[in-house]
């Protein structure tokens, strides 16, 4: 668990990360560097769930290594999907990263959400439903390693 009293926003008890793989972890499918060392560390504070079309194919041969359920999504409307998978975990304890248009209901519903720009871009609606938006993953994973930056960027 992470526990974090920020000012003005609140006390952050995170037990669970949840993200989205394409465009945010990975770029044409490939996790990017430096991102796998950063979910193994967090893996020891907070569950990790990875929720994806999986456009390429290769998240869970990315993912084989680290401690996370890999949840491939299946069907229409996945922006719903994760919406009601951040729900189902209780929202008020996770924390979720994202970049596309589908990302930005669980953005929205998590207690911190996080949008990410890096290979792919963050659709705009992504960035107005989160709560942070960094440059790029690691900037974003680095937050909940360093939780004082986290708290930093959330006070009032």
């Amino acid at each position: 668990m992470l526990l974090i009293d920020v000012p003005g926003f609140g006390l952050l008890q995170l037990e669970h990360l949840v993200s989205d793989f394409t465009g945010t972890l990975s770029v044409d499918g490939s996790l990017l560097p430096g991102v796998r060392e950063q979910l193994r560390r967090i893996s020891e504070i907070l569950q990790i769930h990875i929720l994806t079309a999986d456009t390429f194919g290769m998240a869970r041969q990315e993912l084989w290594d680290i401690p996370c359920e890999v949840h491939i999504l299946m069907g229409e409307r996945h922006d719903i999907q994760k919406q009601q998978f951040v729900e189902g975990l209780g929202a008020d304890r996770v924390v979720a990263f994202g970049n596309g248009n589908n990302d930005r209901a669980m953005l929205k519903s998590a207690r911190v959400g996080i949008a990410v720009t890096e290979g792919e871009g963050c659709a705009t609606d992504a960035i107005i439903a989160a709560d942070v938006h960094v440059a790029s993953a690691r900037s974003g994973l680095d937050l909940l390693l360093n939780p004082k930056r986290l708290k930093a960027s959330l006070r009032f």
